[in-house]
């Protein structure tokens, strides 16, 4: 049998002492199955003394992740402490620079610095692999990357974050609020203390990011994508989209146009009956479109402790399997003087409408003068109601619903802005695009 693949890990949290406890227990399994053995000969993390319910005692420990990543004896580096810069920054810089493969689930630090580290990788002859850094036990990256070479892709888009769409499917189906919802995801472990990176779409845009890069052989461009979180999704919203037969889903979306790249985070209202719309809790999916394949659609964990690890091990195993002296993939599926630089789409007609929420006070005209307003931007409206509310007394706020026809974002802004000038608007107005049957 082949000599054995040298790890050190970085990070054992969660996804780190998983990943040792399934290395550990089937040893004798990836073995046989990768052809050789894959032993961990270095560790190290914030705290040394910490139980992490795994035997870390047969391992070197290191003081911190840089010290690891630049004097370990190892193969891969494997880092799992996240973070856009140090110590994982540093730590993965300089393993690269010494021609150690890596091993990372870190979205945000690939996000930051993904093409800089692709190039050092490729100029010292190291892989830079990441699987698990989006949509956690998927495995989209290597679709991506590997399986649908040949293809012209047309849209990447999915669910990617397991927080938003937790809170979104408890609003709907128990009719709580936001702001309970993410309280239970707290207490559960979905959500973090500091919840804002996830509900406010932080997390999908760095995924996204990544995903158009693979998918469009575009530089990443984590800072230009259009950005919207769900944290002004109100129970009248979704009790309004199953009214008119969709789900509201927070989705990232990228696709090709003529005249660039679009890529978009933002609450979507999807119909029911479409594959995406179902699914609920901290499932992730991922669907790409494509020319010779048509639509794949991927469904699975998108988190948690043996997912992550799961997606690190097959990057391992990856690795263990290749041949030495082998041509390796690039980072981001072509080298990296080769991917084009990232050209940000015109604003163009949203093809599946707009769901526009608003209330307004109970007043003769209001519903010609919100018509008005659509009209003077061009928009044509699928319908206009009113949403009737229980138990309202006379004089009290009306909520009125509009969907409009295919339209573009910069018209729907200027309406809105023009109805939010005429005075009878109570609160914030609520925009959410719709996505049509057809294209799910």
């Amino acid at each position: 049998m082949a000599e054995p693949l040298r790890i050190g890990i970085a990070g054992l949290g969660t996804v780190g002492a998983s990943l040792v406890r399934i290395l550990s227990e089937r040893h004798l399994q990836l073995a046989t199955t990768c052809g050789r053995p894959i032993e961990i000969v270095a560790i190290t993390a914030r705290s040394r003394e910490k139980n992490r319910g795994v035997p870390l005692d047969l391992y070197a420990w290191h003081e911190d992740a840089v010290s690891l990543a630049q004097t370990a004896e190892m193969d891969v580096f494997v880092e799992l402490m996240g973070g856009a810069g140090d110590p994982a920054y540093s730590a993965v810089k300089a393993a690269l620079s010494r021609g150690i493969h890596v091993v990372t689930a870190n979205k945000a630090l690939l996000a930051a610095h993904g093409i800089e580290l692709a190039g050092i990788a490729e100029a010292h002859g190291a892989l830079l692999n990441y699987e698990a850094a989006v949509a956690g036990g998927i495995p989209v990256i290597k679709a991506l990357r590997e399986s649908m070479t040949g293809n012209t892709i047309a849209r990447v888009y999915g669910i990617m974050n397991g927080t938003c769409n937790y809170i979104l499917t408890r609003m709907e189906k128990e009719g709580l609020t936001f702001e309970a919802c993410l309280k239970e995801a707290q207490r559960l472990g979905y959500a973090e203390a500091d919840p804002a990176f996830d509900i406010e779409g932080n997390d999908t845009a760095h995924k996204l990011s990544i995903l158009t890069s693979l998918a469009f052989g575009t530089a990443i461009a984590a800072d230009d994508i259009y950005l919207e979180g769900i944290t002004n999704i109100s129970p009248e919203d979704i009790r309004a989209a199953s009214d008119l037969g969709y789900r509201i889903k927070l989705l990232g979306v990228a696709q090709r146009t003529e005249s660039g790249i679009e890529q978009r985070v933002h609450p979507t209202m999807v119909p029911f009956d479409s594959v995406i719309a179902q699914v609920d809790g901290v499932t992730n999916a991922v669907a790409i479109e494509s020319d010779i394949l048509g639509e794949l659609l991927m469904v699975g964990p998108g988190a948690g402790g043996n997912a992550t690890a799961s997606a690190v091990l097959g990057d391992i195993a990856d690795i263990a399997k290749s041949r030495p002296g082998a041509q390796h993939v690039p980072a981001f599926g072509r080298p990296v003087d080769k991917l084009l630089p990232y050209t940000r789409a015109q604003i163009q007609s949203h093809e599946g409408g707009y769901f526009i929420r608003l209330e307004v006070v109970d007043r003769t005209g209001v519903f010609a003068s919100i018509a008005g307003r659509m009209a003077e931007q061009g928009i044509s409206l699928e319908s206009i109601m009113q949403h009737a509310k229980t138990a309202s007394e006379p004089g009290a706020p009306q909520t009125i619903i509009l969907v409009t026809h295919a339209t573009s974002e910069h018209s729907v802004r200027d309406a809105v802005q023009a109805i939010k000038g005429e005075g009878y608007l109570v609160g914030e107005p609520q925009v959410i695009r719709i996505e049509r049957p057809k294209e799910y």
